[in-house]
Order: structure tokens, then sequence, then C-alpha cells
């Protein structure tokens, strides 16, 4: 599946879980039986937050072995998370990233919350986090302080999804080698927790 294909995959199944989700339906698993258990083939990789509101594979309605999810605080980008990424398009071919942020991210609040002075004092593991996302905020805080929360915290989660598709265009020479090929595409994207609709950067 190229990803062109696999993008259109992601956009029909986020547009049945929206439809499960307003009919408050339940969504049906699709589980690997046989062949398919032994070989992992995902159409998709996803960078996604570890928020529990946030589960890829219902967010797409996929199912076993469909996705190939990465999930940390802030859907932030380090090296783990880039081999990771690496690992799945070399061995499996997948030709489509998305990163994903989503509304009322606690990594996002963390960091608005330390740049306007606001927060509680924290652990040097979770300042580690938030030190990764406060070059994509910062710029954000500074021009619109002041502003209403809500609005601040959305165009900060976007600000951090651009960041992070950026960094990994930046940061590995295999990624950048397979995007001057033709071979991978990565696109940002935001989740409404409370719509359920994701909303994709192309």
């Amino acid at each position: 599946m190229n990803s062109d294909q696999a993008l259109a995959a992601l956009i029909a199944g986020n547009k049945n879980f929206v439809k499960a989700m307003s009919a408050k339906q339940d969504l049906q698993t699709k589980v690997l039986s046989g062949e398919a258990l032994k070989v992992q083939k995902p159409f998709a990789i996803i960078l996604g937050c570890s928020d529990s509101r946030v589960p890829a594979e219902l967010v797409f309605d996929q199912g076993f072995g469909d996705l190939f999810v990465i999930r940390v605080a802030g859907n932030i980008v380090a090296p783990s998370q880039i081999g990771s990424i690496e690992f799945a398009c070399q061995q499996f071919g997948t030709q489509l990233v998305i990163v994903l942020g989503h509304s009322h991210c606690g990594a996002i609040q963390a960091t608005v919350d330390a740049l306007l002075g606001d927060s509680e004092e924290i652990s040097p593991n979770i300042a580690a986090i938030v030190d990764r996302v406060t070059p994509a905020v910062h710029p954000i805080v500074c021009d619109h302080e002041g502003e209403d929360r809500d609005d601040l915290m959305q165009k900060s989660m976007r600000a951090n999804v651009e960041q992070s598709v950026r960094m990994l265009r930046m940061r590995s020479r295999i990624l950048r080698g397979l995007i001057r090929s033709g071979e991978l595409k990565i696109v940002g994207a935001e989740y409404s927790i409370e719509t359920g609709v994701v909303e994709f950067h192309t």
C-alpha cells in the first residue's frame, strides 16, 4: 500500500470511528489469524501521545497488524522514536508516518504552564519531555500571552506536531532518503478528544 492509499484508509477509518462514537456503537476488532499472525505488515506508522484517550487503532478503526504505533508523551521525537520508525520503514516497507497530536494534551499543558511560570516542580524525567516540546511552544506563548487558554493550547499542540514532523525529516538520513525517492510521506494530524475527528495537515 503506498502512502496515498494508506492515508485514504486512515481517513475512511476515522470516519467510521466518528460515526460509531456519535451513535454510541461498539467498533468491531479485526483479529488476525493463521499466516497473518506470523508476518507483520503495517500499512501506516503512528507516532502518537501516550494519553489513554487516544488509542490509534480505535481512532482509525484498524485491527491487529494494521498500524505500527509508537506512543510517547507529547508525541515527541527522540532517538528511540526515530529508530523505531526507521525500523518499520526498512523492515515492512511502510510508506506513511502520521504524527498524531491531540486536544487536552498533558505534555503541552505542562510546557505552557512552565513557560508562563504557572508550573509546580516536576521531576527531571518529565522536564526532559517539556524541554523537547518547548522550542515549538515558546514562540506561541510569547506571541499570544493573555490569549484564551484553550486557543493557546490548540495552537501549541499544532506547533508541536509540526515540530515533530520537521524533526523526523531532519534527523534521519534514512527517512530523508525514502522521502526523496517517493517511498515515504510524513504527515501531521490532530485528534479531537471531544468529537473523535482527526484533522490531517496536508
